[in-house]
């Protein structure tokens, strides 16, 4: 129950998503200082864990913001004045990206600006043919606005054949869908705790490669707060902690949260994601709802949009849902007024999705009686 003594609803929204009661009490605890033996045994234990999620043998550094933060903090980190990067744009959060380094004077590139298809590793291939100064390639994992499961893997291979660093927004991918940070020869990858993390919002998580540390070490844009190198020397010490003060208890959820984890496996949540995704888009179908971006070859089993027919309204099905305790996304940029969004990560159960599904063929069915009436 909330405070005012309604129920809690169902959040299938593509983040902040359901914090477990396991997690919540683990951030309830009383203070804990941030320069205690304590509290530097579970900063390690998450970072330790979230090394394992990332598949990295790299040090993982805490950024103390969002993920947004901590894409505008790689800028920061890695590049000068006048230096180019290329961007995918197929979708809202590769667009911030794109407009994060154009604020800090880096020359972008935009490219796979359609949201409605997936990257063409042709058309980056010869961007940087034409582009040689380009010194990276930024793309997201997962871009939530459209539900695109872009090919990082290859997208880094594309961008290491022209001597690039390849940065990768992983804010709502990891710990939903396979990541392999090494093998995949990734130079930056970000995530955050209010996604597949099943934490509260806040705090951030940055992976980078030695590629990238050489690169930083160049690198002339001012940063401060955003500075890598100081969370590094931090989290490094024989008793890691982080510059200034840590949000303690959004590190001990995380803690808590990677240990739960842990437990059940990582790649059988992955498999846990791929499964609901499959179960919810087989439901739509039958229902005859189209995904909001038809074209797209591969999707994200962490969220999906959906198209809506011209006589339903995005407002009125989420509305619908929303009174029956589901709360679900609204459709971003260009299809704001056409889709919605169910976000389907984190401790979302299967049996999570069936009521989602019961709660929307109710909605739809109580459409169609009110226009058969």
């Amino acid at each position: 129950m909330t405070s005012a003594g309604e129920p809690v609803p169902l959040l299938m929204t593509p983040g902040p998503t359901r914090v477990p009661d396991r997690v919540l009490q683990a951030g309830a605890r009383p203070m804990v200082h941030h320069r205690t033996a304590a509290f530097s045994a579970e900063l390690d234990t998450a970072l330790t864990l979230l090394g394992e999620l990332f598949r990295t043998r790299e040090r993982v550094l805490p950024v103390h913001a969002t993920g947004r933060g901590a894409m505008e903090a790689a800028i920061c980190n890695l590049f000068s004045p006048g230096d180019e990067i290329a961007v995918a744009c197929n979708g809202k959060f590769g667009e911030m990206w794109a407009g994060f380094a154009e604020s800090y004077g880096v020359v972008v590139h935009r490219f796979a600006t359609d949201w409605r298809r997936d990257v063409d590793l042709a058309e980056l291939g010869d961007l940087l043919d034409r582009r040689p100064a380009i010194r990276a390639v930024a793309a997201t994992c997962c871009d939530t606005s459209t539900g695109v499961r872009n090919d990082v893997a290859a997208i880094a291979r594309v961008a290491h054949a022209h001597d690039a660093l390849a940065l990768v927004d992983a804010v709502s991918a990891l710990g939903g869908m396979p990541f392999a940070f090494d093998e995949w020869k990734i130079d930056v990858a970000i995530t955050a705790s209010q996604k597949c993390l099943m934490a509260s919002p806040g705090i951030s998580f940055v992976a980078m490669s030695p590629g990238a540390w050489d690169r930083a070490a160049a690198a002339t844009l001012p940063r401060n707060y955003w500075d890598f190198r100081a969370i590094r020397d931090a989290v490094t010490k024989p008793k890691p902690e982080t510059p200034g003060t840590t949000p303690v208890h959004l590190v001990l959820q995380v803690a808590e949260s990677l240990r739960m984890m842990r437990e059940e496996g990582f790649e059988r949540i992955e498999r846990r994601h791929e499964a609901i995704a499959a179960r919810l888009r087989q439901a739509l179908a039958e229902r005859g709802l189209a995904m909001q971006c038809p074209g797209l070859r591969s999707l994200a089993p962490t969220v999906t949009a959906i198209a809506l027919p011209e006589r339903l309204s995005p407002r009125s099905v989420r509305d619908g849902l929303k009174a029956r305790g589901v709360l679900t996304a609204a459709g971003l940029g260009p299809f704001e007024a056409t889709a919605f969004r169910i976000g389907h990560m984190g401790d979302i159960r299967m049996a999570d999705v069936e009521r989602t599904i019961g709660a929307l063929n109710m909605t739809l069915d109580g459409a169609r009686a009110g226009r058969a009436r």
